[in-house]
């Protein structure tokens, strides 16, 4: 099999998502998106129930939160987050971070999609957030780093 990837771009909540590899390219097995986060930009604390999640970060200083630990991430760093942990981040500092993402099996690239198109909003769409994301596999457990 050999996966030929015809890139797209998704834009949200200030994020744009490159998306360079679907499930539906992949046979399922996996699914590859870079996105460029803004500065402060974090989703709230989640579990993906499906995927494992590898984020390779290209530029910027990122702070990962994991299972109640924090760490600070920056260029060339690797994080590996098994599906079933709870986690997230969020950007440190003044300039945008650039992140690869893996998810292994692939199909939750088009959450994103499905965010934009209904016009999502975090806070204050929440709930509709949370059902849509429910279809992807996905928890929320928490508020945003920094978040009060």
């Amino acid at each position: 099999m050999v996966a030929r990837s015809v890139p797209y771009s998704v834009e949200w909540l200030g994020t744009t998502y490159r998306i360079s590899l679907t499930a539906a390219q992949t046979q399922t097995r996996v699914g590859i998106f870079e996105s460029l986060d803004q500065p402060g930009y974090g989703p709230p604390r989640h579990i993906h129930n499906r995927e494992d999640e590898t984020f390779h970060i290209q530029s910027g200083e990122v702070e990962f939160w994991m299972n109640g630990q924090r760490r600070l991430e920056g260029p060339g760093s690797v994080v590996f987050v098994p599906r079933g942990t709870e986690h997230t981040f969020r950007v440190i500092g003044d300039l945008p971070a650039r992140m690869l993402t893996i998810m292994t099996p692939g199909g939750f690239e088009r959450f994103f999609a499905e965010m934009a198109k209904h016009n999502c909003r975090i806070p204050e769409d929440m709930d509709q957030v949370a059902a849509i994301g429910a279809r992807f596999g996905l928890t929320f457990t928490g508020p945003p780093l920094g978040a009060a």
